[in-house]
């Protein structure tokens, strides 16, 4: 099956990751997908975690390096009930194009199976733009998104002075508290049905950065969180929820300290200018919550 359209590319983060936005079309209709590479620069190594926008659900990410001009990035999955490995390769690298193949194989690398092929010519800057107003118009008459939640985290955007309190060592007791002073930077991506939030924040222990993807699932009518670190260069696990009253409540479970632990990650508007995000820890499935993290935002006006 052949299909034809553009891929964006931008950096975001200071360069320490990439998002890309990809629109096709073909002999099933139109298709589209998102991307979000970032760099881990203690193994030098990079990820690459993908969403369909049909589907909403992020992929097990590829995680590799380049070498000579050829990147190669693996990850384990399944296809048809099997487990299989994935690997994604860039290769013929030049200022105005490149290769991307996709290769399954079920039998640990020996032999591989070419599932997706992408040759890319660069275009040109403005033409680039052209298309890509195109496809914000098009989002804009074909979208239902007031009625399915789509356009439940546009209070976010902006720029927000953040005041930062953070409890040192959770789930131990402690009641010591730290407070940082930072700003929360949080821009619509993919037609608004993502957006990525960037944190840096300083107190009395150290400097903080984090990175937020944050994207819709349509099928669900679910909201996707996941946060990233600087030295990780990978997304951790989705937090899962919609909005209710204004009000979004995100849970997953992690490791925390070698434990299994119930997350919740909260957010809410509380007036146009002002917003509130607390994260909390639970070691009994829900029955207790322990506050952690509490941010308090203040919109910043443009000057």
């Amino acid at each position: 099956m052949e299909l034809n359209g553009t891929v964006t590319v931008r950096k975001v983060w200071d360069g320490r990751a990439q998002l890309e936005e990809i629109e096709a079309d073909g002999p099933n209709g139109h298709w589209e997908g998102l991307t979000l590479f970032l760099y881990n620069p203690q193994s030098h190594q990079w990820s690459q975690s993908f969403i369909d926008s049909k589907m909403g659900v992020l992929n097990t990410p590829t995680i590799g390096s380049f070498k000579d001009g050829r990147g190669e990035l693996f990850s384990q999955d399944t296809f048809h009930d099997k487990s299989i490995l994935v690997r994604g390769v860039w290769s013929n690298i030049k200022p105005g194009s490149h290769r991307y193949e996709e290769s399954y194989s079920n039998d640990g690398g020996a032999t591989w199976a070419a599932a997706f092929i992408a040759d890319l010519t660069r275009e040109t800057q403005s033409t680039a733009l052209d298309v890509s107003d195109a496809g914000a118009n098009k989002a804009a008459k074909t979208s239902t998104a007031a009625e399915d939640g789509q356009h439940d985290f546009d209070f976010d955007f902006g720029t927000w002075k953040t005041h930062s309190s953070r409890l040192l060592h959770p789930l131990t007791g402690s009641t010591t508290w730290v407070d940082m002073d930072g700003a929360t930077v949080v821009k619509k991506v993919w037609d608004g049905r993502a957006n990525l939030a960037e944190y840096k924040a300083d107190g009395p222990a150290g400097h903080i950065e984090l990175l937020s993807l944050r994207w819709f699932n349509p099928s669900t009518r679910e909201w996707n969180l996941e946060f990233a670190t600087p030295t990780v260069g990978t997304l951790g696990i989705p937090g899962v929820s919609e909005f209710k009253n204004g009000r979004g409540d995100f849970y997953d479970y992690e490791l925390i300290n070698g434990r299994s632990v119930l997350v919740r990650f909260s957010i809410w508007k509380i007036t146009p200018d002002t917003a509130q995000s607390e994260q909390a820890f639970s070691d009994d499935g829900g029955k207790t919550w322990e506050v952690n993290w509490i941010n308090k935002y203040e919109r910043e006006t443009e000057k």
